[in-house]
């Protein structure tokens, strides 16, 4: 430091060093050779083939890049003719999401972080969430994004909407794990690829995964899926995803509940389950047990496949829920202390129980014992028969808590297009309309349109359900009927069950009086000398 004085005023400024141009020229230079290799490191794939290309100019001129162009670009096309998903997996996808990255999301990184109101401010600088890759594929670009520290994947969610407009999207989901589940891996070298996926899956707290919709694939009708033979329970296919796979449902041992308002497309989520059943209700693997409050309206074309089935009369339905607690009832009995969950038989088969419209009978039925007797067996139904194979299906239009008071009850849940913002949390939960589940703003042309929310999975997930025509139903209903006894399964209520062993009953210590002998001759002098 270099310290003057002027007059009373003390300076102190720190002294200049001169380098030579030489010196300074060599340190950029140090630098920026430094900054290319590690930028050489960082992107392997890049830089082995800018290398291979010059190496080709140089050797063999331009036909030495024509001709390698030519037959890769051919192969590629017959490798897309062949198996698209893979191409899409390892081809075209990373390279179309390292050209958006660089081209479209980091051009404007800096300006949607900070009007987003994800930035933030240490040490008197500007920090930033870094964009680590983009994932591309035929509708999705999927940012892998590390969060500054003190950040919470909340904060994200708490700007979807913003995150959405500021990329020129209308649809964006931020998630706080991978949105995909690990792949199933077989052959040969499945034990290297699930080396691999141990490390592409791991838990990253510091990460969170921003899921932007570049092409609507959900605008499309989907067609009715094939009805399997043997329906997988925990994989039933009923719907496509915004990335154009499958959306399969968990049925095993689990509720479902479907929020929508009128003209919406419930009917295409509970007719899509019912399909996907088909093969069970034929064998007998299944029990349909259908209400429909409307008269017959929704399932009446479709009554071959139902085991049991009440539309008009309301005493018929709280008959049907009262006997499916006696299922219930029955099937814990026999199966206390063997299994914890059911497994389903032809023997022993699931009952699943539909509800088209539960608030007829929660909140519109004007006889309130009867209602109060219905709401009784389903309370029973939704908080035991999970783990017996006596499962609840209901779909509804409000979902306020005075229509459906035990809607908690439900872990699996589906909401439509909904006429109010409350009304989807009400539905999939508090804080799914701010991760990302906007029914309340679907379009007119998305019916049969929703978000999921599935058991231990916060995030939704929209989809569209396959829509089944009248002519599908018909179809359906003549090729895979209900067996012939398959109203009978009441039959099992009458079966012989374990009783409870004869216990030895404990001896009883005598008791002691519970008063003292003082306080006792005082209550007996207050009564006359006499004892009670």
């Amino acid at each position: 430091m270099v310290t003057t004085s002027a007059g009373d005023l003390l300076i102190a400024r720190p002294k200049r060093f001169e380098l030579p141009v030489w010196a300074v020229l060599l340190g950029l230079l140090l630098r920026w050779s430094w900054r290319a290799a590690w930028w050489c490191l960082r992107h392997p794939v890049a830089t082995g083939t800018a290398t291979l290309a010059i190496w080709l100019y140089v050797e063999h001129g331009w036909p030495g890049l024509v001709v390698p162009a030519v037959l890769l670009s051919a192969a590629s096309a017959v490798w897309r003719w062949r198996h698209e998903s893979s191409w899409w997996a390892w081809l075209a996808g990373p390279l179309l999401g390292s050209f958006r990255r660089v081209f479209v999301y980091r051009r404007v990184w800096r300006e949607a972080m900070t009007l987003c109101g994800l930035s933030a401010k240490y040490d008197h600088r500007i920090v930033l969430p870094e964009l680590l890759a983009v994932r591309s594929d035929p509708a999705l670009d999927v940012l892998t994004i590390r969060m500054v520290r003190g950040q919470t994947p909340e904060e994200f969610q708490a700007v979807t909407a913003n995150l959405a407009y500021a990329f020129g999207r209308r649809h964006a989901r931020v998630y706080s794990e991978r949105p995909d589940d690990p792949p199933i891996r077989t052959g040969r070298a499945a034990w290297l690829l699930r080396a691999v996926d141990r490390v592409r899956f791991r838990d990253r707290p510091t990460i969170v995964y921003l899921a932007l919709v570049r092409t609507d694939a959900l605008r499309t009708v989907v067609p009715p899926f094939p009805v399997p033979t043997m329906p997988d329970f925990t994989a039933l296919n009923l719907a496509r995803r915004e990335d154009l796979r499958t959306w399969s449902l968990h049925l095993l041992a689990t509720h479902v509940l479907v929020g929508g308002a009128t003209r919406r497309g419930k009917g295409s989520v509970l007719w899509s389950l019912v399909r996907a059943l088909g093969g069970g209700v034929a064998s007998g693997l299944v029990r349909l047990w259908v209400i429909d409050p409307k008269g017959g309206m929704e399932f009446a074309i479709g009554r071959p496949m139902f085991a049991r089935f009440a539309c008009k009369s309301f005493e018929a339905m709280a008959d049907l829920l009262d006997e499916a607690v006696a299922v219930l009832r029955e099937r814990q009995a026999r199966l206390a202390g063997v299994v914890r969950v059911h497994t389903p038989t032809e023997a022993d088969p699931l009952v699943v129980v539909v509800i088209d419209e539960m608030a007829a009978l929660t909140a519109y039925l004007q006889d309130a014992d009867l209602r109060k007797r219905i709401a009784s067996s389903l309370g029973v139904l939704l908080s035991q028969g999970a783990g017996v194979g006596v499962l609840v299906v209901a779909a509804l239009q409000d979902p306020r808590k005075e229509v459906l008071p035990f809607r908690d009850l439900f872990p699996t849940r589906i909401a439509l297009g909904l006429t109010e913002a409350s009304q989807v949390d009400m539905v999939l939960g508090d804080g799914a309309r701010n991760r990302g589940a906007l029914a309340d703003q679907m379009p007119r042309w998305a019916k049969g349109v929703g978000y999921v929310i599935l058991d231990g999975t916060p995030e939704p997930m929209r989809v569209r359900f396959s829509y089944v025509t009248d002519d599908d139903i018909r179809a359906m209903a003549s090729q895979y009927p209900a067996p012939v006894d398959a109203a009978d399964i009441l039959a099992q209520v009458g079966r012989e069950t374990a009783t409870e062993p004869a216990r030895v009953p404990l001896p009883r210590r005598p008791s002691g009086p519970l008063l003292p002998e003082s306080l006792r001759n005082l209550l007996d002098r207050d009564n006359g000398g006499e004892r009670r």
